[in-house]
């Protein structure tokens, strides 16, 4: 018995000592500055986190107050505008990030070439005075139907977050493929003259029977729709009308004179690392807002990465605040590819779980074992753990629960032909408080996009005319729908 609990107090005594060896690991840190081109600089307490390739994407997790956005993601804006990234930022609560890109743009320009200054563009359907107006489905950009698929995907799956988990049903499928003709029977209808997602919204809010007529009369349009011939030939009208009534009364949530103004104009074009015309644009939502407008918004996304991911563009960053608030396609292909395109992509959220409900399991796991440089606050359970096991376990994740604020764990990716760095880091960031407080006191309000006094009766007269518009396509495109065969 005396042998047995001897055992047992040796085992105690071991495990406890690999505990507090664990636990009071230290790492040593980089204390130089080692600062490229493309480079973000993170200053800690005793030296720096030197994150020399951003294009190999960079993950911030964090509870909320764990200085995620205040010492992370705030960094890498203000350093990737100093350096002249052209740059897209989804700010999820507008205006804080918005504000503090346009007055760093405003206070540090030098980082852009002379004559090819970047224009500041926002969007939101709050204010209007605060928003510019861009079309996201352009028809001068899409140049298939896959990509009106991508495009009626990003939308459906934002207003339907449970049907994220149920991709491949089909009746998951068939109304992402009924908004999908739409889209593109609205980019090859009269030269793609009406094809805005407002415009996309008002055809589906009209007669079944009169929306099949209009898309079948199109021969590539009618083989992409034969399941739904097929049902009308069956005379299934009721699964046909059940359809449609499941598109219209998930658009009907969104459907309002502000999105319809903002999305129904072209202001500027989401080619925002264009050398010639680079941009600023940062997209706001506002948390518990009176509309979810994560549908229109996770539209602009998907467009934009897809524009923005190919050669010979200016250096750009894609910056997402609350990654988990929002649902795209195309991100975890952004990440995969786009830093052969000198595209950084910063993503922050809350905690790993909620990115798998957003984005399902297999997306989700993409997303995160892509990235290459990974920051953490305070994490608690499974992102705690899969933290733990991205640094090969040298940071338990009972620590990684227990960090202060502003205080991070993680790795950065490092090439392989630079030696005698560390990967591994764990440090209290070094926020310069004054230079921020004094560089606050020089911030100007957000310009106004719009200065007419008439914005409210224009964006009346906006909202009639698309409405005008597909009522007239309607009645000028009146054909009797195919009936089924004749019986023989």
């Amino acid at each position: 018995m005396k042998l047995f609990l001897k055992v047992l107090w040796l085992r105690y005594t071991v495990i406890q000592y690999l505990n507090n060896i664990m636990k009071n690991k230290k790492f040593t840190q980089e204390a130089h500055l080692e600062q490229n081109e493309y480079s973000v600089n993170i200053p800690t307490e005793k030296g720096w986190i030197n994150v020399v390739n951003p294009f190999r994407a960079t993950l911030v997790l964090g509870v909320p107050g764990s200085g995620k956005t205040f010492a992370v993601v705030s960094s890498y804006i203000r350093q990737q505008l100093e350096k002249g990234f052209s740059m897209y930022l989804y700010d999820y609560q507008f205006p804080e990030l918005t504000e503090l890109a346009y007055n760093h743009l405003r206070l540090y320009p030098g980082g852009y070439k002379s004559g090819v200054q970047p224009k500041f563009y926002t969007i939101n359907f709050d204010d209007l005075r605060k928003s510019h107006r861009c079309n996201p489905i352009d028809p001068t950009f899409m140049t298939s139907i896959a990509e009106a698929f991508e495009c009626a995907c990003t939308i459906m799956l934002n207003l339907n977050k449970t049907w994220i988990q149920k991709q491949g049903d089909f009746f998951v499928e068939s109304p992402i493929i009924l908004l999908a003709a739409i889209i593109w029977y609205l980019k090859i209808y009269d030269s793609g003259k009406y094809c805005t997602f407002p415009h996309a919204i008002e055809l589906l809010s009209k007669e079944y029977t009169d929306i099949f007529a209009m898309l079948t009369s199109y021969p590539e349009l009618e083989r992409y729709l034969s399941p739904f011939m097929s049902a009308w030939r069956g005379e299934a009208h009721d699964q046909l009308q059940e359809q449609v009534e499941a598109i219209k009364s998930s658009l009907s949530r969104i459907a309002s004179k502000q999105l319809y103004w903002v999305m129904g104009g072209n202001d500027f074009t989401l080619d925002i690392n264009n050398p010639e015309h680079p941009k600023i644009l940062c997209v706001g939502n506002k948390p518990n807002g009176q509309t979810d407008y994560s549908a229109a918004l996770g539209l602009y996304s998907a467009r934009i990465v897809k524009l923005m991911n190919k050669a010979q563009q200016l250096k750009s960053a894609v910056i997402i605040d609350e990654l988990s608030t929002i649902y795209f396609r195309g991100l975890g292909h952004l990440i995969a590819t786009g830093g052969n395109n000198k595209i950084a992509v910063c993503l922050s959220l809350q905690d790993i779980s909620q990115l798998e409900r957003r984005y399902g399991s297999e997306e989700a796991a993409a997303i995160v074992n892509t990235a290459g440089n990974i920051f953490s606050g305070q994490a608690f359970s499974n992102t705690a753990e899969k933290v733990s096991g991205y640094l090969n376990s040298a940071i338990p994740a009972s620590q990684i629960a227990d960090l202060a604020q502003g205080t991070f764990v993680g790795r950065r990716f490092v090439d392989y032909d630079i030696s005698g760095q560390e990967k591994i880091f764990h440090a209290k960031i070094a926020v310069d408080a004054n230079k921020i407080e004094a560089d606050r006191k020089k911030y100007v309000e957000i310009p106004a996009a719009v200065s007419d006094d008439r914005l409210n009766e224009m964006v009346d007269e906006n909202f009639e005319r698309i409405k005008a518009d597909v009522s007239r396509m309607v009645d000028e495109n009146k054909v009797t729908f195919p009936p089924k065969p004749a019986k023989k």
